[in-house]
Parts: C-alpha cells; sequence; structure tokens
C-alpha cells in the first residue's frame, strides 16, 4: 500500500486502502480535474471527516496523497532545473465554504507550484472550485492570482498547460531582463541583523553586499531586519522569512546571505522554510579567500579553515546515518557514516595544520636570515580593500598591482624599499582585516600574521574617503591587539584623492596620519619621511652609507 501523509490518526484500513488507491489516477495534463476524480475526492472527505490532498505532476500523476488541509502535505524539491516553477501541482478539498486560505497562498507561494485548487464538498458532492497561480514577479497583483470561485465543472475545459507555459515564459523573460541589467553573476538577497547597533548595523550590511559582489555574486537587496532578541530556529522569524521569499522571488533571487554567523540547526530551517540557498557572512568570507588562494600555502590556509567551520556543521540523514563496517577487524557494531565522514575531515585538518607547520618553520628560517642582515622589515596593515597593495607598490621597487576587491591579497608579498636616511628596507603586504573576522580564518592564517608580529614598523593603511573610517581604524587596532602586536604604527591616509577635504582634516585631528595617494603619487615623500623617523626612533641602526642621502 502507498503511503498516506498528513493526519492518518484513526483511520480505518479500508479507508486508508481507498486512499492508496488515488495514487493510480492520473489527469489529463492540460486539466484541473475531471468530474470522476472530483466526485471521489469528495465522497472519501466526507466519509473520512477530513479534507484529502493531492500533489500532480506535470503529467497528471498523483505523486503523494494527505489527509489533512495543504500545509499537511510535504512537498519534494521541485525540478528547478528545467522549470522556473516546481512541476507540480496540488488539488485538495474543503469540508466548509470560504475559499482558499491564507496558509493554502504561502504553500502556493513557497513551493512555486504550477497551481493550487480547492474543491469545497457539501454533503459529499463536489460544490465549488477555487483555483490560484503564482503571479509574475513586478505584477499589480500579489504574489498569487486568485481566479473567481465557480462551480467546478465550469473549470473542466481550462487549459492548465497554456496557464503554466505562459507564466513560465513570462517569469524567463524577467530573468532575462534582470541579467543584461544587473549581470549574469548569482542574485542574492542580503540581510542583515540589527541587534541595537544602529549605525553599525547599517556599515556593516554595506559591507556584506559588498562581499557578496567581491564573491562574483549580484546583492540585488539589502534588507536590515532589527531584531533585539534572536530566534533560535528562524534567527530573524518565520514571518521575516517568508518576506524575504517573496522578494527572492520578485527579484529572481536564489540566494539568502546573512550577516550573522547561522548554527547548523538555523541554516538547516532557513534553507527548509525559504527553499533558497542559505549563506553567512562566515561562509561568504571562506568562498572569497577560496576564491584568491593562488599559492599552495594560501589554498592550504582557506581549506583548513573551510574545514573548521564544517566540521561542526557536518549532519547525516536517512541512510546515511545507517552503521557501516560491522565485523572482522573492526571495533563494536561499526561506524556510522556520519562518523566516518567526520574523521576523515579531522584526518584533513591534522595534515594540513602539520602541512602550515612546515611552511611556518621555512618562513620563520627566512626571517633568520633576514634579521642577521640587519634589514628593516615594514609591515603593511589595515581594513581590507583599504588600498595596501596598491601603496606598497608605490614605496618599493615593483610590486603587484592593486585590485578593488576585498582580499584580494592573501600571501604576504615582500618588496624591497628605500628610504632616505635608513637605507635598505623590505615592505611586506599582508591579509586585509575586516570586522568580526571569523575564528577559523585567524587560526589558518596566524602564521602568516606572524609576518605583522616580527615587523620593526608597521604602516596602518586607512581609506580616508571610506564612509566609517573611524571604525574600521579601531577594528584594525583591536585585531592587532589580539594578536599581540607591539610594533610602532605610522598612519597612512589612502585615497587621499577621493577624500572630502573635511574628512582629511577630521581624520587627520583624531588620528594624525600622513595623506596620501597611491595613484596620484601624492603624500609619498612625506611618507617615506615619517617611516624614516619612526625607524630611527626605534632604534632602527641606518646603513652607512644611507646617511648622507
Amino acid at each position: 500500500m502507498e503511503k498516506i501523509y498528513g493526519r492518518t490518526q484513526g483511520l480505518k484500513k479500508s479507508e486508508l486502502k481507498r486512499l492508496s488507491n488515488l495514487y493510480r489516477r492520473r489527469l489529463p495534463p492540460e486539466r484541473v480535474l475531471t468530474p470522476e476524480l472530483a466526485l471521489v475526492l469528495a465522497g472519501l472527505s466526507q466519509e473520512v471527516g477530513r479534507p484529502i490532498s493531492l500533489l500532480l505532476d506535470r503529467e497528471g500523476r498523483v505523486v503523494r496523497v494527505g489527509v489533512g488541509d495543504a500545509k499537511d502535505l510535504p512537498i519534494p524539491e521541485g525540478m528547478r532545473g528545467e522549470w522556473r516553477l516546481s512541476g507540480y501541482r496540488l488539488l485538495h478539498t474543503h469540508l466548509s465554504p470560504g475559499g482558499l486560505s491564507r496558509p493554502d497562498l504561502s504553500v502556493l507561494f513557497l513551493n512555486r507550484l504550477d497551481s493550487l485548487a480547492a474543491l469545497e464538498v457539501e454533503g459529499g458532492r463536489p460544490t465549488t472550485l477555487h483555483l490560484a497561480f503564482l503571479s509574475p514577479p513586478k505584477a499589480l497583483e500579489e504574489d498569487w492570482r486568485i481566479l473567481p470561485p465557480r462551480p467546478y465543472f465550469q473549470y473542466l475545459d481550462l487549459d492548465l498547460r497554456a496557464e503554466v507555459e505562459a507564466l513560465e515564459e513570462e517569469l524567463a523573460r524577467q530573468a532575462r531582463v534582470r541579467e543584461l541589467q544587473d549581470g549574469s553573476g548569482e542574485r542574492a538577497i542580503v540581510v542583515g541583523v540589527d541587534t541595537g547597533e544602529g549605525p553599525e548595523a547599517e556599515a556593516g550590511l554595506r559591507e556584506l553586499a559588498e562581499l557578496t559582489r567581491t564573491a562574483g555574486g549580484v546583492p540585488v537587496k539589502q534588507v536590515l531586519v532589527y531584531r533585539p532578541h534572536l530566534d533560535p530556529r528562524y534567527l530573524v522569524g518565520l514571518g521575516k522569512l517568508e518576506e524575504l521569499k517573496s522578494l527572492a522571488y520578485h527579484e529572481n533571487a536564489s540566494t539568502l546571505i546573512f550577516g550573522l554567523e547561522l548554527s547548523p540547526t538555523q541554516a538547516r530551517e532557513i534553507e527548509k522554510a525559504t527553499g533558497l540557498k542559505v549563506l553567512d557572512r562566515t561562509q561568504l568570507i571562506l568562498d572569497i579567500f577560496a576564491l584568491h588562494a593562488k599559492t599552495p600555502e594560501a589554498q592550504a590556509q582557506v581549506e583548513l579553515a573551510q574545514l573548521r567551520y564544517l566540521l561542526p556543521r557536518l549532519v547525516g540523514k536517512g541512510k546515511e546515518l545507517s552503521r557501516l563496517g560491522g565485523g572482522i577487524g573492526t571495533r563494536g557494531p561499526g561506524e556510522t557514516k556520519l562518523e566516518v565522514d567526520r574523521r576523515r575531515l579531522q584526518e584533513r585538518i591534522a595534515h594540513l595544520t602539520r602541512k602550515l607547520e612546515a611552511y611556518a618553520q621555512r618562513r620563520e628560517e627566512t626571517r633568520r636570515q633576514r634579521r642577521r642582515r640587519g634589514v628593516p622589515l615594514i609591515a603593511v596593515v589595515g581594513y581590507t580593500n583599504a588600498g595596501k597593495t596598491t601603496l606598497l607598490q608605490a614605496l618599493a621597487r615593483g610590486g603587484e598591482p592593486g585590485e578593488d576587491k576585498l582580499f584580494a591579497t592573501l600571501r604576504p608579498l615582500t618588496r624591497r624599499g628605500f628610504l632616505p636616511g635608513v637605507g635598505e628596507v623590505l615592505f611586506t603586504d599582508t591579509v586585509g582585516f575586516i570586522r568580526r573576522m571569523p575564528e577559523e580564518l585567524l587560526t589558518a592564517f596566524r602564521a602568516t600574521l606572524e609576518e605583522v608580529r616580527e615587523a620593526d614598523l608597521l604602516v596602518h593603511v586607512l581609506d580616508a574617503s571610506e564612509e566609517g573610517a573611524l571604525e574600521r581604524y579601531r577594528v584594525v587596532e583591536a585585531l592587532l591587539g589580539e594578536l599581540g602586536v607591539e610594533a610602532p604604527r605610522v598612519l597612512a591616509l589612502s585615497k587621499a584623492d577621493r577624500a572630502a577635504p573635511y574628512d582629511l582634516l577630521y581624520l587627520g585631528e583624531r588620528l594624525g596620519g600622513v595623506p596620501v595617494s597611491a595613484l596620484k603619487s601624492t603624500g609619498l615623500a612625506e611618507l617615506r619621511k615619517a617611516l624614516a623617523e619612526a625607524l630611527l626612533k626605534a632604534g632602527v641602526e641606518p646603513q652607512a652609507w644611507a646617511q648622507y642621502t
């Protein structure tokens, strides 16, 4: 007997058998209903005293049978790869008049059903039929289009297939228009959560959108949700998730990106409630690091951070949890699939940790050789995309061109340079910092950040043209404090050519610093002079030939 879903408690075996026989029925693909099926559903609903729901595919085959309202029938994942709609339609009965309820319409929308039909039953006979379709995005209606209620036989000739095809064509047309307007990247809704931070939460949302662009996505909408107390299951609440699902539908977005780190349960429940791909800020940053990791060391660091993030989120389900490997040569009843996966992750983490320790030993040997030569090391630090790489290229001999992207530099780039009165120095670029830096990244990149701790002097590069520059300065200084960095600093107010004069004056009064523009080559002489003075003040011995320059 085929499975019957929903509220089956208390039903007789004969009733369950008759319900199971519904799986044998088939509707013409172009028809909402047939008179025979209407009579059978009405009679069964009257007999069991409960609504009955049928889920059908586009060929008219019955996929699932349920007892209860539309929301009581679980909907499998649709065939979105072939169609923009799910490819399923739902037909259910109502034992009392009243039309389509809000929960009914939510089932239609959240699952992107081809159609939703409700057949009213009175005295065991079918009466009125209510029918609804999704509305195309940007339509004047709500998220759904409800046809006028009519006696069911008046809808027998409705061409359902033509209605669905027309809706699919309109959805595809609007998707092409948006792709031309916004680009072909993965479209995402970015969601910030304000738990009382105010302007800082707004800045975090803008930064989340920039992270999305750097990862290759298209942030089509930015939504800031005020939530003093987070929902342990849905983070922002189920009602807000339905609003986000509606927004994603109208913007043709397939991804939700949250500004807070999601627990494994929250990520799973949000994805289940919306049917959308769900990412949090940490995953997004890890994706960007993976995108920009070019050297073997950077790739190992990023993989280690990804695995450490994944390990506590590893879950198994269904047959994956069956025990494997019982018998000779194993201990006890064997390992579950989940345990095997977790063990393999732990083994890979241990291997990468040893690999990075070897890289760290080589780097330490390089530092010892440099110290023996007596060449001062200047580390260029700052918030991500502050202009560190471009400034290093301007100060040093050569270097790589910078990019207007977050976390474009993952490996320390060391280049020779010259400072008047000091002589030869080495400039080294570092990984950019960001507020709420994921702990997995700090752990994985700790060996690389040793360059900062070993430096004789730091150039703190602050983007003077960026809104919230003062807050970014504090974030970097706080992270340097966590890393135990005590080297003296020189502040460079970068991108001075793009900054407003008032902002430069304000930052200069609050923090000091040297305004520079690496692209315009302004302020570089003053910055070199400030660096030389700071090194001499720190006790660095000038090279003999450099004292006369």
